[in-house]
């Protein structure tokens, strides 16, 4: 289902514009999401430090390397990810259950953020539902609007995210807080409550780990400059009830043959009385 366009004027409570639709932010991260060891390579040239932050690193910095990093691998990560889905039966039975509580509440928009080349944002499309997907590489939105035409991308940052207060029936967020270290992750759940109505749903993707991280110096043979998270399923569940979301499924799956890490999925909602 193709998305659709705006649902109106006036301002959020952040004073921006509440016109429907994503307007391009500026620079940012990719997908927010880690380019490497998300389907299948493995990360080279990398050191991992058990720590949860980076201290002294500006938002704008953090993302423009992230930004530039996922330009620089934007085709390659499309050739080798762009079809996982298809070997992911599981990741495809919670996209479905997803799909369906969408619909269960109503329906709405759903948003793919940190879409990389869009085959998630494809996938919901193909599920019925009124999907769009956000990222921060124009090189990632470059490939996903060729890839995929008929559905709409837009460039956007998940610490701001260019959507109205209550916009969102669901969001999905596969591996798309892997570069987001501790202290900037209350900000993007904060976003996610923000955006999402009352009684809209998450699905939550990341790698599963002990609250470390690896920094990136070469992935899809290319030179990056990033750090990559790997989060404990309660830090991130903590952090989204925090955040005022209810968590209501947790799972951690083994890694498969090309993947390095557990997977983590969590869903949760927005409280109906949230608002």
């Amino acid at each position: 289902m193709k998305a659709r366009g705006a649902t109106g004027g006036g301002q959020d409570r952040k004073g921006r514009s509440t016109r429907g639709d994503a307007n391009p932010v500026g620079s940012g991260p990719g997908p927010d999401r880690v380019v490497v060891d998300r389907g299948g390579t493995r990360p080279s040239d990398s050191r991992r430090t058990r720590t949860a932050t980076v201290v002294g690193v500006s938002d704008a910095t953090h993302l423009s390397r992230t930004q530039a990093t996922y330009d620089a691998v934007a085709e390659v990560y499309a050739e080798r990810i762009g079809g996982e889905l298809a070997d992911k039966p599981l990741d495809r039975g919670l996209l479905q259950a997803f799909a369906d509580l969408v619909a269960e509440g109503g329906g709405g928009r759903v948003a793919d953020i940190g879409c990389g080349p869009g085959h998630v944002t494809a996938h919901l499309a193909g599920l019925g539902m009124d999907a769009f997907g956000i990222d921060l590489s124009p090189g990632m939105l470059a490939v996903a609007r060729a890839s995929h035409p008929q559905l709409r991308f837009e460039q956007g940052s998940m610490l701001d995210l260019p959507l109205a207060d209550a916009h969102l029936a669901g969001i999905v967020a596969l591996y798309s807080i892997i570069h987001m270290p501790a202290d900037r992750l209350p900000t993007v759940f904060a976003e996610f409550a923000r955006v999402l109505a009352p009684g809209g749903h998450l699905l939550l993707a990341f790698q599963a780990g002990d609250d470390d991280h690896t920094h990136l110096t070469r992935a899809f043979d290319q030179a990056v400059d990033i750090d990559a998270y790997r989060w404990s399923p309660e830090h991130i569940a903590e952090r989204l009830v925090d955040a005022g979301l209810h968590v209501t499924m947790q799972m951690v799956r083994d890694p498969g043959a090309q993947e390095s890490a557990r997977r983590a999925y969590l869903m949760a909602r927005v409280p109906e009385d949230a608002r």
